[in-house]
């Protein structure tokens, strides 16, 4: 079984992001840039596929900037065996993603893709539904636990009212949850190793798809600073602020 990873390039989670002065998005600037921490599990659960002997081969996708090989290599050191990067310069959305990584499925013919649930730029949470609806496979979201066997997949996922678990036809789409699993420690010999894996460079032309953005980004603002609390001496105090001044029904 061939299993498809799409990793995404994201400002580092640990990085304090800051808007531009001219209100037209984030600056990117000198800024340390990662994978995206729900797509490292996502990797780290197709290699842990592989090495069960449920997966014979994990493929590793980037859609993106020049630099998104950077990314790629991470993967490829987690245990990837090879990488695609779809290089584009065009600001990719959702569906754009979700047409590439189609167009890339329909060459590669695997039975399995899995990607995090929402990158942590946009928190979109889109692109693994669109897939699924492109492809017309079915689709198991927030997973966290995944198990493969005859054909077939069963996901447990996470929903507002606690677990659910669902079996599905291979092929099929899965979005990872955090709590899934915990990505390994890359180590040095995995990173030196990943230098020689192969990484194929395709265009969108090359897989016959328009990224031309459908949605246009007015004007990016820094959320309103919190205000700072106040301490009240007593219960009736607090009840008279949240229903007086809080406006709490």
């Amino acid at each position: 079984m061939k299993v498809l990873v799409p990793v995404k390039r994201v400002v580092d989670f640990n990085v304090k992001v800051r808007v531009k002065s001219d209100h037209t998005g984030v600056d990117i600037a000198n800024v340390k840039m990662a994978m995206n921490p729900f797509d490292e599990i996502a990797m780290e659960e197709a290699v842990r596929l592989k090495e069960k002997g449920s997966a014979a081969e994990v493929i590793a996708l980037s859609c993106g900037v020049t630099q998104c090989q950077e990314t790629l290599r991470t993967a490829l050191a987690i245990g990837a065996d090879r990488g695609v990067l779809v290089h584009t310069d065009a600001d990719l959305q959702p569906l754009a993603v979700a047409k590439l990584i189609a167009a890339l499925v329909r060459r590669e013919e695997p039975a399995l893709v899995i990607l995090g649930k929402q990158a942590i730029d946009d928190d979109a949470n889109q692109t693994g539904q669109m897939l699924a609806a492109i492809l017309d496979w079915p689709q198991a979201t927030n997973a966290n636990q995944v198990e493969v066997a005859d054909g077939h997949v069963q996901v447990r996922r996470e929903v507002d009212g606690g677990l659910e678990t669902v079996r599905l036809t291979l092929p099929a789409v899965i979005t990872v949850d955090l709590r899934l699993n915990e990505p390994r420690y890359v180590t040095l010999p995995n990173i030196m190793k990943a230098k020689k894996k192969p990484v194929a460079t395709l265009s969108p032309e090359d897989l016959g798809v328009d990224v031309a953005p459908r949605l246009k980004t007015l004007q990016v603002t820094e959320p309103p600073a919190r205000q700072a609390g106040i301490t009240v001496p007593d219960v009736a105090a607090l009840v008279d602020k949240l229903k007086n001044e809080a406006k709490v029904a």
